[in-house]
Parts: C-alpha cells; sequence; structure tokens
C-alpha cells in the first residue's frame, strides 16, 4: 500500500492542490493528514472539503485544538494571547458551518493504524503538541512509545529520526529531506517521519511538502512541489488577516 501522508495545510488550498495534483500522477491507496488543517490561511472551508472527499484519516492538530477551544469559550481570547494565530483561527471557525465544526470535533488526538503498522499523531508520538525537532527529543519519545513507526508533523520540516540497537545503547540519528528524497527503513529500525509541511514551510524553501510511505518497500519519500504562492498571499490579505501571514509564505518561513 501507497499512503499519502499530509501535515500542517494550515489553510492553504492552493497548496493542497498543488500536492493532490502531483501525488495523483504518483499514485496512492490511501491518505491521512496529521493535524493542522486550519490556522494561518484563507481557505478553512476548502480545506476540509478536500479532506473529506480524499476520505482522509485526519488527526487533532495543535491549531484545531485552540480553534475547538475557542468555539467552546464563545470566542475571545485571554489578553495578549492571541496574536496572529488568534486572528486567524477566530475569522476560520467563523466561517465553518456545524458540520465542518463537528467533523474537527470529532478528529483524534492519534490514531494507532493496524493496516500501515504506525502511529499517526501531530506532535510526537506522545504528545499532540510537543515538537519533535531534536535528537534528545526523539530520544525521549522512543524511550516513552514502544512502537516501530510514527509519523507526525508540527515543526514543518521534513525528515525522520531513526532509532536502531547498537553495542553502546541506543543509537539516534536525524535525516533531513528538506530537497525532497527517499528514507528507506531497514530491518530492526524503529523511525519518526515528518512529511514537512503543505500549506506554510519552514526551512527556507517556499515549495509545499508532503510524503508517500510505501508498506511493502518500507521507503518514505518526500517531495516538494512548487505552487502559486501569491494566489495563497491574495486570499489572506483579502480576507483581512494579519500580513505577515502572507508575507511569510514567499519566504519558506
Amino acid at each position: 500500500m501507497r499512503l499519502l501522508v499530509l501535515s500542517d495545510i494550515h489553510a492553504n488550498a492552493p497548496a493542497l492542490e498543488a500536492v493532490l495534483a502531483d501525488a495523483a500522477g504518483r499514485g496512492y491507496d490511501r491518505a491521512v493528514m496529521l493535524g493542522d488543517a486550519l490556522g494561518y490561511g484563507a481557505h478553512p472551508a476548502e480545506v476540509l472539503a478536500r479532506l473529506r472527499d480524499l476520505g482522509a484519516t485526519c488527526i487533532r492538530g495543535n491549531h484545531e485544538q485552540m480553534g475547538l477551544d475557542l468555539v467552546a469559550r464563545g470566542g475571545g481570547w485571554l489578553p495578549g494571547s492571541g496574536g496572529v494565530v488568534g486572528a486567524a483561527l477566530e475569522w476560520q471557525f467563523a466561517q465553518l458551518g456545524a458540520d465542518d465544526l463537528a467533523w474537527v470535533a470529532s478528529w483524534p488526538d492519534g490514531v494507532e493504524d493496524r493496516e500501515v503498522g504506525a502511529r499517526f499523531r501531530h506532535g510526537t508520538p506522545l504528545s499532540l503538541d510537543t515538537y519533535t525537532d531534536s535528537v534528545t527529543v526523539a530520544r525521549d519519545a522512543f524511550a516513552g512509545w514502544g512502537g516501530h513507526l510514527a509519523f507526525v508533523g508540527h515543526t514543518h520540516i521534513p525528515g525522520v529520526y531513526a532509532a536502531l540497537n547498537a553495542p553502546v545503547g541506543e543509537w539516534v540519528k536525524f535525516q533531513g529531506l528538506g530537497a525532497g528524497g527517499t528514507f528507506p527503513l531497514p530491518p530492526g529500525v524503529r523511525a519518526i517521519c515528518n512529511p514537512g509541511s503543505v500549506g506554510q514551510p519552514r526551512d527556507g524553501d517556499p515549495r509545499a511538502s508532503y510524503a508517500l510511505f510505501d508498506t511493502g518497500r518500507q521507503t518514505f519519500e518526500v517531495i516538494r512541489v512548487a505552487y502559486p504562492v501569491e494566489a495563497a498571499q491574495t486570499a489572506i490579505l483579502d480576507a483581512g488577516l494579519p500580513p505577515v501571514l502572507a508575507a511569510r509564505l514567499a519566504l519558506g518561513r
């Protein structure tokens, strides 16, 4: 089976459409979205509609959690706590209908997928909102989690943390895949794989990032795709969202 792995779309429909067009040409059987479909961008309803069309397995991210908490409070952020993140979420959740809100609320904080043989979660195998952004964090995650394969997002940086037993103890390394590329999972390896961000890359490359995982070959391939950044920027500005959210898309930051 070939699994389409998406994360951190952040309501960027032009980026998502470019990724789906590219992935269709390569072929896949199922799709998973690892959280943060919402936040920052100007196309929340459009992104949710495409994920529904895909029949994607959707995992809750920290932006979904913050938005749902906002709805539960009846709106409004604590003084000084909203910022540009809060401005985008407040606008986005006001655009969503009851069906969309109920669907997002149904997204679990993590899934154990027996068909793939993997855990899906947003931050680490153990957390929704902790960043798997260092060997130290990855080593702690491997120590607290007994599985062999996890897919996470949240950092917006594509790559793989891999752990193998060695004579001196467990050996953990990071393989960055910012330029794209394939990481083959050798027998016995434990891995935490991140596909990068579809809608808001943060590695200095503005191209959308996604991954394909082949369960038979045990390969994790990251693909970078150019998309019409200007269209996403214009939509953000037309919606009256903070201009910094548009500017950063061209920088990949």
